[in-house]
């Protein structure tokens, strides 16, 4: 076997990894907002970053380096899932002006979080920072249904269809043939079905169980318990499903709580992770 061939082997056998850097939603103080990384090959791939400057406490309790983050996403403008990004610009900003982050780092997100993104940057950062945006730090706008490539893998945007703020969910298709769906934080409307049916993977959101509906009350904020996203995945034949965006007023209990109720609808394995728990995104 050739050199180039044999690195190729070994390219295609290494498993991807995912970090949940935060499980909970927009008003937890237990744990922190949803957001997680993608692990290939010593990169990372953010997803959303919070809402604050814990994203810099997580990153460093992930042992994830600043200059191994190629890119990041951004699902939409609310502050539990934006403005832990401003951070994110700021350290990485600063790595380069070091000299210690090599390359490009793109930020991956619709019009509008771009905008939201960068009118935040610029009422908070310094010029020299900000000055990075659209030459080293790349806001790169996608449209729904369009592609990329994240590190030889093809990512898909897709519109959720949010009645609350535009959204953006997306698919990561491996070079291992690996289907890994994030619907951000909002239930699957009809028209992102096809993103979601048969997938290896499903990252989905919880705010709840299905028994605290009335106390939570996640219909009236969009969101769904955990009966109706296990019900979601088992309806869509989804292999893996890990759920994310939780109450947190029992977080000592919820893994049991969450996977006792999820097994009563869902066959697949289920996973209720905790904040910094990393799982390996296997077919």
């Amino acid at each position: 076997m050739d050199r180039k061939k044999e690195n190729d082997t070994q390219h295609l056998t290494e498993t991807l990894k995912l970090h949940m850097l935060g499980t909970g939603h927009a008003t937890v103080t237990e744990i922190y907002n949803t957001c997680f990384a993608i692990e290939q090959n010593g990169k990372y791939l953010l997803a959303d970053a919070g809402g604050g400057n814990g994203i810099v406490k997580q990153l460093k309790s992930a042992r994830i380096p600043w200059e191994k983050i190629s890119a990041m996403l951004i699902t939409h403008a609310h502050s539990d899932h934006i403005l832990g990004a401003v951070w994110v610009v700021r350290m990485i900003a600063q790595k380069m002006l070091r000299g210690s982050y090599a390359g490009t780092f793109a930020i991956y997100c619709h019009d509008e979080a771009a905008h939201a993104l960068r009118t935040f940057c610029e009422l908070t950062l310094q010029k020299k920072l900000t000055a990075l945006l659209d030459s080293r730090i790349q806001l790169r706008i996608v449209k729904d249904a369009e592609c990329v490539d994240w590190e030889g893998n093809r990512l898909t945007f897709f519109d959720i269809h949010s009645v609350k703020m535009k959204q953006y969910g997306f698919q990561l298709e491996s070079r291992k043939g690996m289907r890994l769906t994030c619907l951000g934080d909002e239930p699957c409307q009809e028209e992102c079905r096809l993103y979601v049916e048969e997938a290896d993977w499903l990252l989905c959101e919880a705010f709840c169980l299905y028994g605290q509906r009335d106390i939570y009350k996640p219909y009236e904020k969009q969101h769904s318990t955990v009966k109706e996203a296990c019900e979601l995945a088992a309806q869509l034949k989804v292999k893996n499903l890990v759920l994310y965006h939780t109450e947190d007023s029992n977080i000592q209990d919820r893994k049991a709580l969450y996977e006792k109720e999820g097994a009563c609808y869902y066959s697949g394995r289920l996973f209720v992770p905790d904040d910094l728990q990393v799982i390996e995104l296997s077919l």
